[in-house]
Order: structure tokens, then C-alpha cells, then sequence
């Protein structure tokens, strides 16, 4: 498989979650993150996503970036190993927009604070 992303991707803890907008139909939980873009995990709704922004934000600490311009890239079905589950989560990708000055910030300094860098 042929690497495409132009920028490094980092795991973050958990604790870190985004949400798609505008109808707020994707919540989920950041995989990794890089200053081209990010992967989250959501539980599956019934309703389709037209979202084009979204917010990222740690819960109980004042990080929050909002407003960021979003491209999907990609929404996959991710196997998990409980057949008698019956929710659906799916992985999904997407490429950042044009980032204002502070949003550039303060993504370097997400990825900086709280990117799990490996030995």
C-alpha cells in the first residue's frame, strides 16, 4: 500500500474528540493526528453526514479548536470481535482546509502537548 498523507500522523490519548458539523451527526474519538488532517472513531447513526467543519476538544482540559475546515476522506466499517453487538463503528478520515493563523497554532500545539511519539 502506497503512503499518500504528506504529513506525519501522531496517536493521541484518549480523551480527545471531534464532531462534525453542521447537524453535529458524527461524534467520535481522535485515532491520530497530523497537520494535514486527523482519524476518529463514531458509533454509526442512521443519518448521513454533510458536515464540512469540525470542532476538536479535550474534555476537562481548555483545549478546543473549532470551526476547522474538513474534507472526508475516507469512512470505513471497522471489524470488531463481538458478534453480538449490535453497533456499528466506523473509522473515518479526513483532510483539514484552508486553517486560519490561530487554528495552525493551535493544532501545532495540540499535536505538541499531547502527540504520542513513538521510541
Amino acid at each position: 500500500m502506497v503512503e499518500r498523507r504528506k504529513h506525519e500522523r501522531f496517536r493521541v490519548p484518549k480523551g480527545i474528540f471531534t464532531v462534525l458539523k453542521p447537524g453535529y451527526t458524527k461524534m467520535g474519538s481522535v485515532i491520530d493526528i497530523s497537520i494535514g488532517g486527523l482519524a476518529f472513531r463514531y458509533i454509526d447513526g442512521e443519518e448521513p453526514s454533510s458536515g464540512t467543519n469540525m470542532d476538536i476538544f479535550m474534555f476537562g482540559d481548555l483545549f478546543h479548536l473549532d470551526d476547522v475546515p474538513v474534507k472526508t476522506i475516507s469512512d470505513i466499517e471497522l471489524v470488531h470481535g463481538r458478534p453480538y453487538v449490535a453497533v456499528t463503528i466506523r473509522r473515518c478520515g479526513v483532510q483539514f482546509g484552508e486553517l486560519t493563523d490561530r487554528q495552525k497554532i493551535q493544532l501545532e500545539q495540540c499535536i505538541e502537548k499531547y502527540a504520542i511519539r513513538e521510541a
